[in-house]
């Protein structure tokens, strides 16, 4: 796609600054964009290549504004109004309806007429596809799952029987939404399976990475809420709620029963006990390690390695306990300060 400056400026909520006739057709980094190509920068460590850029236009906050030679979109958010001139400029790939003949679909399934059912997809009974949806190749969907309009299931994705997809949601390859929760109970020394029968329901404008897992509930539902967005291999397990435009980076894992609320982030690699509550606007770096509930709104870190758990617990103990202890040391140490500053006897 092409833009004028002045357009695109109006699409995406950025005031021009200069040639309202200059065209772009491409984004690109700072050093590597073309007289045809709009960047960002949103980043200082990268403000030494704004003075030799060949973009045609570069998208900027105010204070950054006056040092760039050409033409500037400015923005108090850079980042997003790049996100929304890339989305504009390299458009998802229309696609035209139908269905592949390689594709296995049961009769009872009711599919729109403008959807897309892709190379040796299977579709099984009962199964509801909505308007504009993408089925890409190798996808499987479960008997009686439910597909929302203009949703995409990439390729590879696995939906499991009853899992219910919003609109707009996108999954990449890989995926497994609906699997069993890993519930187990112990019968002197062996395991027996606890029926999973629940299911896993998706809201609108969700995203979910390649080969993540979202399991299904024991009894009831699984459930991601709208504009969620998860990023790769990350594990949800059964009966998690996650709430609306929350985001979790890769890696991450969710153990059973847990709520999270709405606008958290996960970092990398943050592992999340199971039957916890986290409240709204609460945030966890990457490779947290959460144990407890946390109902307060904030950012939250903290890692130690594996020990036995009994060492853990005097541990966790002992840590709470350090800003007392410390206290008690500078009352200590002014103690002994003040004494060595007294006159010995026979000085």
């Amino acid at each position: 796609m092409k833009y004028r400056l002045a357009d695109l400026a109006a699409r995406i909520g950025a005031e021009l600054q200069g040639d309202a006739d200059c065209e772009v057709d491409s984004v690109a980094q700072l050093q590597d964009a073309t007289a045809g190509s709009i960047s960002f920068l949103a980043n200082s460590q990268y403000l030494k290549h704004l003075a030799s850029t060949r973009a045609a236009a570069v998208i900027l906050s105010p204070e950054l504004a006056v040092q760039a030679p050409g033409n500037v979109l400015v923005s108090t958010n850079p980042y997003l109004c790049y996100a929304k001139a890339a989305a504009l400029l390299h458009p998802q790939a229309a696609f035209t309806p139908g269905r592949h003949p390689s594709a296995v679909i049961d009769q009872s399934a009711r599919i729109a007429g403008d959807a897309w059912i892709g190379p040796c997809s299977v579709i099984e009974a009962e199964v509801e596809i909505e308007g504009g949806v993408f089925i890409g190749p190798g996808c499987v969907v479960g008997r009686g799952c439910r597909i929302g309009l203009g949703s995409r299931l990439v390729a590879r994705v696995t939906l499991c029987s009853g899992t219910r997809i919003g609109e707009r949601t996108l999954i990449h390859p890989g995926a497994v939404l609906g699997s069993d929760g890993f519930g187990l109970a112990n019968d002197e020394g062996r395991w027996i399976k606890v029926p999973q029968l629940g299911g896993v329901v998706i809201g609108n404008d969700v995203e979910i990475g390649a080969n993540t897992t979202i399991d299904c509930g024991t009894i009831r539902d699984t459930i991601i809420a709208d504009g969620v967005k998860l990023d790769n291999q990350i594990q949800i397990a059964h009966n998690v709620e996650i709430g609306e435009n929350s985001a979790i980076a890769g890696c991450a894992g969710i153990a059973g029963s847990t709520k999270v609320g709405r606008n958290c982030t996960l970092g990398g690699g943050v592992g999340l006990a199971g039957h916890l509550e986290i409240g709204d606007n609460v945030h966890f770096s990457g490779q947290s390690l959460v144990t407890r509930s946390f109902d307060k709104p904030g950012y939250y870190s903290g890692n130690l390695p594996a020990v036995a758990n009994g060492e853990w617990r005097k541990t966790v103990a002992r840590i709470r306990r350090l800003d007392d202890i410390m206290q008690r040391l500078k009352a200590v140490e002014r103690r002994l300060k003040a004494l060595d500053s007294q006159p010995q006897k026979g000085d």
